[in-house]
């Protein structure tokens, strides 16, 4: 049963990845988020596998049930994975750019009728947003020195 169990904990793990993929593919993003991703779905995967080894085996690693949760993730990977990712990317894609267009479309009357606002407020948040970024690159350059110091 503990095989089953690991085997099964490797293909939801590999579910799970392929969620978070199309979430990216869905909504392209990239730098600091995608690492934060990656460190949450690396802190889940862990937190799972524990409590399986934990439940199961009294928390001592049995190197079968890493052979069947790797067994597991192969196998979805090679049989369902792409095409999910793949199908479910571009429904979601097409339900995004649609609602896009209708957003775009209802709006378009307030666009015109407040340019010179909507520009002002553009020109704000964009200095806004470059504010914050130029304070976050000095944050970093100071914890880099802070950390050469000890």
């Amino acid at each position: 049963m503990f095989l089953l169990y690991a085997f099964a904990s490797g293909i939801f793990i590999t579910f799970v990845y392929d969620i978070l993929r199309i979430w990216r593919r869905v909504v392209p993003h990239k730098g600091l988020l995608v690492s934060l991703e990656d460190l949450a779905f690396w802190v889940f995967c862990a937190i799972h596998i524990f409590g399986l080894m934990h439940r199961e085996s009294n928390g001592s690693l049995r190197w079968f049930a890493v052979m069947g949760a790797l067994a597991g993730m192969l196998l979805y990977k090679k049989t369902v994975s792409g095409l999910l990712v793949r199908c479910v990317s571009l429904a979601l894609g097409w339900v995004r750019d649609l609602l896009l267009r209708v957003l775009g479309f209802c709006l378009r009357p307030v666009g015109k009728a407040g340019h010179a606002a909507g520009s002002a407020v553009g020109h704000l948040v964009k200095r806004t947003l470059l504010f914050c970024k130029n304070r976050l690159k000095n944050y970093k350059k100071l914890l880099k020195i802070r950390i050469k110091k000890k």
